[in-house]
């Protein structure tokens, strides 16, 4: 009883309060015509031993990871992960760790998320990075409220047609009901041309949004967007996939103002499409902007090393309408995964894994390519994800993805932009066999446009 948030009297003090005679008056404004005037159809409550027999009746009705060799990407990646992550991630303390409100009674927390931000910085080549974000969605949004904060600028916001639509999709809701349109640039070739870039931006415009690689698996000319939109005073924010930076150079390095990415491919499972860890990082010109929580390292009055909390600038904290953003949160445990897996590869290690990404997805897009099946989309260089186009004797790309899953593959994504076209992502985890299995199993349907099953 204890549990129960209000009493029988509570409850009435309160309606009483505000006037209302019953809970009932409380939905008066809904109309008849949508509430529900019946009871639940509840099936009767199960003891503990039904329960577990049933869950366990509909758990088997799941398809195991393993039993499909994954082509699928955008935006969530079949990386390895190494077996030191659950590891450790799974231990006591780090799996019931939470944000820290008390933040000096939280120092192993505070030291894994400060060892995190580091290794963000190395990784991107940025000056500053924040203990994370929600996901790259809300990462991108955040980015782009940033921006208008720092350039006080209410030009429209210029975004690569190449982004992610689901990242594109977030920050139209965060932005509905504010000033500055968001202005979608379209990329016909792959690509955003510098072209393009010079021709919609202006002096109002507060950044520039562009994705690399990109939603297509496409890379883009950053340092020279990054040129155009810093010579009319704009704020560059660069979309990035972290395994790339193996091989790629980093944001900083390609002179991004912002960087923001997923960081699911670091030691996260796919979890059915979330949730996921946001990545963000900017120059130290614009730390007073970052949004979230930034933790520092100092010592104290025993001169023993420790972390806090350095920046908070929230709306929960002192900051209230002040605060550059009302994030509530970051993604600890994923940030914690992150962390032990970009230490238990190191520099080497994830240069390794975006080489075997760069390569086995080649070798596939080449084996696809000289048995006909299609062509590559557009003529941009690809790291491990490329949007791939089905010749006409082929079935459309959803079609294929249906018929693929019972010869044991998941083929890639179907482009929300053209029926016949197919994004594939080959990871490291990917073997021959399995690369070559899933080109003879796509040339397999070749013929069988229309045939169904």
């Amino acid at each position: 009883m204890s549990y129960i948030a209000n009493t029988p009297g509570q409850q009435a003090a309160m309606l009483a309060k505000i006037g209302k005679k019953d809970i009932a008056a409380l939905f008066e404004s809904i109309p008849a015509s949508v509430r529900l005037d019946r009871p639940l159809r509840v099936s009767p409550a199960l003891s503990e031993m039904e329960l577990t027999s049933l869950v366990g009746k509909l758990a088997a009705k799941n398809r195991h990871p393993g039993e499909l060799a994954c082509f699928m990407g955008a935006g969530a990646y079949d990386h390895f992960i190494p077996a030191v992550v659950d590891a450790l991630a799974s231990r006591g303390e780090f799996v019931t760790a939470y944000t820290p409100y008390q933040a000096e009674a939280s120092q192993g927390s505070l030291q894994v998320f400060f060892e995190f931000q580091t290794m963000i910085c190395q990784l991107t080549g940025m000056d500053v990075a924040n203990a994370s974000l929600y996901e790259a969605g809300s990462g991108v949004a955040e980015a782009v409220m940033m921006a208008l904060s720092v350039t006080n600028r209410r030009g429209p916001v210029l975004i690569a047609g190449t982004l992610h639509p689901h990242y594109l999709a977030t920050l139209r809701t965060y932005m509905a009901n504010l000033e500055p349109e968001i202005r979608e640039l379209p990329c016909p070739a792959g690509h955003l041309e510098l072209s393009r870039l010079q021709a919609e931006i202006t002096d109002e415009t507060p950044c520039v949004v562009v994705q690399h690689p990109n939603f297509d698996g496409a890379l883009e000319e950053v340092a020279e967007l990054a040129r155009i939109a810093k010579a009319k005073g704009a704020l560059f924010v660069q979309v990035f996939d972290p395994v790339s930076l193996g091989l790629l150079k980093g944001p900083g390095e390609l002179g991004a103002d912002i960087a923001v990415a997923e960081g699911q491919g670091l030691g996260s499972p796919m979890s059915y499409g979330g949730p996921y860890l946001g990545l963000m990082a900017c120059r130290e010109s614009l730390v007073r902007k970052l949004p979230g929580r930034l933790v520092g390292q100092t010592v104290d009055r025993t001169g023993k090393r420790c972390w806090v909390l350095a920046l908070q600038t929230r709306e929960q904290h002192i900051r209230r309408e002040k605060a550059t953003s009302n994030i509530c949160t970051n993604q600890g445990l994923y940030a914690i995964r992150a962390s032990i897996h970009l230490a238990a590869l190191g520099p080497e290690g994830l240069r390794e894994t975006a080489r075997q990404c760069l390569d086995k997805a080649h070798h596939l897009c080449s084996l696809l390519v000289s048995n006909k099946v299609g062509e590559v989309a557009n003529s941009r260089p690809f790291f491990k994800e490329f949007r791939f186009r089905l010749t006409e004797a082929m079935p459309t790309a959803a079609e294929c993805v249906e018929r693929l899953v019972d010869h044991g593959f998941l083929a890639g994504f179907p482009h929300p932009h053209d029926l016949r076209d197919l994004l594939i992502t080959v990871t490291e985890s990917r073997t021959l066999e399995e690369i070559e299995g899933f080109a003879k199993a796509l040339l397999a349907l070749k013929g069988t446009a229309g045939k169904g099953g």
